[in-house]
């Protein structure tokens, strides 16, 4: 099922040349974690997150040195829209859209006055980009804490709805948002209380989720079960490590709910049994490896199974498979057996399939 058929309708935004919401593609985001003071660094980092498939980047702008920054990013050959994360000093983000920031992150509570919002979104509506609210327990306003006792849901709600309507009062709506918590059932909860209460689209996290192992299981969770909701036009899996590796386990959640449109290769494979008689492990990780650099313009799922009593049989949706035998293994397409193949040439055979069938 396309992700648009059951999706959350919602306005659509354009964070330069990445549209967010609406009916476009779900787009993965990251974060530089470098000094941003230190322009050579937070380049190679972007090109990096570039090549590795990211369509929205982040950073900090703490400093006149990050502004710095920031104008010679975007004067490189840099593709990727940048986000300009700014954090009490209002005046940074009014001159970050005049660097070409191409979207300004806030959290209004921690801005300062409403004088100071309006100063930010009339620097944004000048400059033609939108404002992205974030909001998170840990920079709660005072006064929602004592309302609820604790960064709740209906707590964090409350505070988006606030940031949002201020942003309104002065005509702005080019808004996404995003409500993030570190505990998972918070951060749903409050994601889909606010899904009923506004149209904007939502940046989807798990706020310090953790180091990789923790953090994309919390992730999965969390931006998983919104996502099988339809609710979620952009997401980050947010990591105790290289912000490379929160791409690649974007990338792949989205892969695993087929919903990332960069990727037209889905395989599934069995956890295997006593009846295995061949690497199929070691086959499976080889395969998920040598996809990754397969193109092919139609969808087509691969499927590996462990032994040729129900493989056939239950992966008869899969466009091409294997089942392994003894030191081979069944080829099959749609669950009707082609032929024989020896183990060692499982891979080669898999593949060569999978590219004549992605490419009719």
């Amino acid at each position: 099922m396309n992700y648009n058929d059951f999706r959350r309708k919602t306005r659509s935004v354009a964070v330069g040349k990445v549209t967010i919401g609406g009916s476009a593609p779900l787009a993965v985001q990251s974060m530089t974690n470098c000094p941003s003071s230190n322009y050579e660094a937070v380049y190679a980092q972007m090109k990096a997150l570039e090549e590795a498939g990211c369509d929205i980047v982040r950073m900090t702008v703490p400093d006149k040195d990050a502004l710095q920054t920031l104008y010679r990013l975007k004067a490189s050959d840099l593709t990727l829209p940048l986000v300009a994360d700014i954090h009490f000093d209002y005046r940074l983000a009014i001159e970050s859209a005049a660097a070409g920031a191409d979207k300004i992150r806030i959290n209004p509570g921690n801005i300062g006055g409403e004088d100071r919002v309006k100063a930010v979104v009339s620097a944004c509506r000048t400059a033609g980009i939108p404002i992205r609210i974030g909001v998170n327990g840990g920079s709660l306003e005072k006064e929602l804490l004592r309302k609820f006792g604790a960064p709740t849901k209906e707590a964090l709600t409350e505070s988006a709805l606030r940031h949002i309507r201020l942003l309104e009062k002065y005509e702005f709506n080019d808004i996404i948002v995003a409500i993030k918590s570190s505990d998972v059932r918070t951060m749903i909860g409050a994601v889909r209380m606010l899904a009923e209460r506004c149209e904007y689209p939502f940046h989807l996290g798990v706020t310090e989720a953790g180091t990789t192992r923790l953090g994309v299981l919390k992730s999965a969770a969390g931006i998983g079960s919104l996502l099988c909701d339809g609710i979620g036009d952009t997401l980050r899996v947010s990591l105790t490590d290289d912000p490379v590796v929160e791409v690649k386990e974007g990338r792949a959640l989205l892969r695993s709910l087929r919903l990332d449109p960069k990727t037209n290769i889905h395989i599934v494979s069995c956890p295997t049994c006593g009846r295995t008689k061949i690497d199929l492990i070691g086959i499976a990780a080889a395969l998920e490896d040598r996809v990754s650099r397969l193109t092919v313009t139609r969808p087509v799922t691969v499927a590996v199974m462990g032994c040729a009593v129900n493989g056939p049989g239950e992966a008869k949706e899969a466009d091409v498979g294997i089942a392994a035998g003894d030191g081979e293994a069944l080829l099959f397409r749609h669950g009707e057996i082609i032929r024989k193949i020896p183990e060692k040439e499982v891979l080669e055979r898999l593949a060569e399939e999978i590219v004549r069938i992605g490419n009719p």
